[in-house]
């Protein structure tokens, strides 16, 4: 990154910023974290993004070791951008944004969140406490993109599908922004599936079990 635009501060909390902390930074690191993408992908993923800031953006990062270029294997193959290892350890960074970000009381609740948001979403709000004896295999398809999601002894893992996952006890296949009304809110899955917003197979049991394992946490209190 530009030394022009460093803070040039000593505290290590001051060079992270300067490594992540311009516009649109931290989002693309938001869109790898789930794996690899195409530069078309990161730019459909962002929205509101310009090709030529995605462009620089993308060039910062590599020059500071947080993102890398690969070649995606076959059938796709071509070049992609993905997360070093260092670069994928903002995950807890990212997720405690995520819960602290929630609680603020401008934060507009409900508000439509794209497939790789909503994931990341369900990592961060995913409550252990709620998940005591809930155990479930879950496949979640999300705008046509498949996710193995499981969750066993407390723990929630929910990761791109793979090609030889176990079975899943209930498959739901929705939007993101109708997910986010299942797992963070009052919608019920009967009333989804009777406007066409969802589609459940297997066993529901196992699907209830799994969407009440998070928790959104009330805003902040910013009056004291």
């Amino acid at each position: 990154m530009s030394t022009k635009r460093s803070y040039a501060d000593g505290c290590a909390a001051a060079h992270a910023l300067d490594l992540i902390g311009e516009r649109w930074a931290l989002l693309i690191v938001r869109e790898l974290m789930l794996g690899p993408k195409r530069f078309t992908d990161l730019r459909a993923g962002l929205g509101r993004i310009s090709a030529n800031v995605l462009t620089q953006r993308l060039a910062e990062l590599e020059a500071a070791g947080i993102v890398v270029r690969r070649r995606l294997p076959p059938p796709g193959g071509g070049m992609a951008y993905d997360l070093s290892p260092w670069g994928r350890e903002l995950e807890p960074i990212l997720l405690q944004l995520v819960r602290w970000g929630v609680r603020s009381p401008g934060f507009a609740r409900g508000a439509p969140l794209n497939v790789d948001a909503m994931v990341l979403s369900m990592r961060a709000l995913f409550s252990p406490d709620a998940a005591s004896g809930r155990d479930a295999r879950i496949l979640l398809v999300l705008d046509g993109q498949p996710f193995s999601a499981r969750v066993a002894s407390g723990r929630l893992d929910v990761h791109r599908q793979g090609p030889a996952e176990p079975a899943a006890e209930a498959t739901l296949e929705t939007s993101p922004t109708t997910l986010l009304h299942l797992a963070y809110g009052a919608a019920d899955p009967d009333d989804a599936v009777e406007a066409g917003l969802a589609r459940i197979s297997g066993r529901r049991a196992a699907l209830d079990r799994f969407l009440g394992c998070f928790r959104v946490p009330e805003p902040a209190d910013t009056d004291r």
